[in-house]
């Protein structure tokens, strides 16, 4: 069975999908970009103020299911190009703690909005 996980205080889905699923003890949450929720547009700046926003984007859609970061298992992390890795991955080091998710890190042509960054993750709620 699965459960719809839907916040307003993250970015609505901008198309026909779920801010997140939850089934059994895992959370799939959906890509979430450098979006400010109350605006609807992309954060100014570079990666760095976009990865900033993405972490508040996930910690809204996981306090839903009054989870935490800490119960994050699998990250995936999608760059609009790699020479942002650097300067993402140092904002993405504050946001965890040991022991590190397990992570994959793709360059991608282009991401919505024309974003320069969007994470998903996975999380349990054991």
């Amino acid at each position: 069975m699965k459960q719809s996980i839907t916040t307003k205080n993250a970015p609505a889905a901008i198309g026909p999908y779920s801010q997140a699923i939850k089934t059994g003890n895992f959370v799939f949450l959906s890509g979430q970009l450098g979006i400010n929720p109350e605006t609807g547009a992309l954060v100014p700046g570079l990666v760095t103020e976009q990865t900033e926003q993405v972490f508040k984007n996930i910690r809204a859609v996981l306090a839903e299911e009054n989870l935490t970061l800490d119960k994050v298992v699998k990250t995936t992390v999608f760059l609009s190009d790699m020479l942002d890795f650097a300067a993402m991955n140092e904002v993405y080091a504050n946001h965890f703690q040991e022991p590190y998710p397990a992570r994959s890190a793709v360059a991608v042509k282009t991401l919505p909005k024309n974003a320069l960054v969007e994470i998903e993750v996975i999380a349990v709620t054991d």
